[in-house]
């Protein structure tokens, strides 16, 4: 028998809990950055694309101010709340601060909204860096919106997103994963200037494959190093006198890199190259050049793994038995926000087989079990399910 899709999931839950059908259903797909990784706080540049995973909302208007959710796919764990009460974070269920916090920034922003009955599945993989954290937030954003009538934009339900993952979840996050989730184009990375908030679609090269490859060592941004990285690149900012890392060029961070001590150094060297090899990722994917793709996909992968010190065992065996595969014809490199999580790979569809071949035979984690491997295509941004 097939399995159930996360919008029937997300239905037949509803119906379960709250009888009777849904007013509708929202959707918001995960993203994976294919270049320019912590390169968001510091207002630079990065390349991702949304996916075919989706997160699904079910909602339902209420007539009073309560807000009852359930999650199909945790047990069928349930938060209710009262929207007359200002919100605050709970211990547990931990995937209702993320439920709480877009609504109580969407609050913040001015909007008026009653109560809802929602019931939430998804198939973004877990703890994988592929933004299951933003993809749930932004569904939830949409939802309201289109349950409502919001007149919110894009922009503003990803940063209603990010403030839900700083106030309520504890990650101080950038803005990327929302924003390329809530404005994703089907066939299409996005160039996207995280300073102005400008972005660009950049087409996938036809013929070209996007495959997820998931560790399958999980990893929690807030509770890992990831806050850690931020307050060293916010460091570097402050030495050499400039807003963010975007702002510094490699030649003065050479000439005076006795100045920091190492490992500061080093993270600002991560950011400043990888500013420029996303502007050049962008224009390569332009032009369908996959040599030039891979070669700076690979130069990441090593950044992130020396410079950055992001990278896990697993991640590294990862993207190196994909690079040999790939050899000059596409390129490998973690993705998201590290220790552990995903490695993306950009290359000819028929090199799709040889790459999970090398996996099967060559790749276990340390429980001995084989990587979870995900073909996708770019997918539309968030929007109705």
């Amino acid at each position: 028998m097939k399995p159930m899709s996360a919008a029937q999931r997300a239905s037949a839950t509803f119906a379960q809990f709250f009888g009777g059908e849904p007013q509708m259903l929202a959707r918001a797909p995960g993203r994976v950055n294919l270049i320019g990784e912590f390169t968001d706080y510091n207002e630079g540049f990065c390349l991702p694309a949304a996916i075919e995973r989706d997160c699904v909302v079910a909602i339902r208007a209420r007539r009073d101010g309560i807000v009852h959710v359930v999650a199909a796919d945790e047990q069928h764990q349930q938060d209710r709340f009262t929207l007359d009460t200002p919100l605050a974070p709970v211990k547990q269920p931990q995937f209702a601060n993320y439920v709480r916090g877009v609504l109580a920034a969407l609050q913040a922003q001015g909007l008026q909204f009653g109560g809802a009955e929602l019931a939430i599945a998804g198939d973004v993989p877990l703890g994988a860096g592929l933004s299951s954290s933003a993809a749930l937030e932004l569904a939830i954003g949409q939802a309201f919106k289109l349950l409502y009538q919001l007149p919110v934009t894009p922009e503003q339900l990803a940063r209603a997103g990010q403030s839900a993952e700083h106030r309520f979840a504890g990650c101080m996050c950038g803005l990327m994963d929302q924003l390329s989730i809530a404005t994703g184009r089907a066939g299409h990375a996005m160039l996207l200037d995280m300073r102005s908030l400008s972005s660009r679609l950049v087409p996938l090269p036809a013929g070209a494959a996007l495959l997820i490859v998931d560790s399958r060592v999980s990893r929690g941004l807030a509770d890992s190093e990831y806050n850690l990285r931020r307050e060293h690149c916010e460091a570097a900012a402050c030495h050499f006198g400039v807003p963010m890392l975007r702002d510094l060029d490699m030649a003065t961070l050479q000439q005076r890199w006795h100045e920091l001590p190492e490992v500061i150094a080093r993270r600002a060297r991560h950011i400043v190259s990888e500013n420029a090899r996303t502007l050049a990722a962008a224009d390569a994917l332009q032009a369908g050049d996959l040599v030039q793709m891979g070669e700076l996909m690979r130069t990441s992968h090593t950044s992130l793994r020396e410079d950055f010190e992001v990278t896990v065992p697993q991640t590294d065996r990862i993207a190196e038995l994909l690079n040999q595969v790939l050899g000059r014809s596409g390129g490998a490199r973690m993705t998201g926000g590290g220790f552990g999580g995903c490695v993306v790979a950009l290359g000819p569809l028929d090199a799709v087989p040889a790459m999970k071949d090398a996996l099967a035979r060559n790749y276990r984690n340390a429980q001995g079990e084989p990587a979870r491997i995900h073909l996708t295509g770019a997918a539309d941004g968030a929007g109705r399910a």
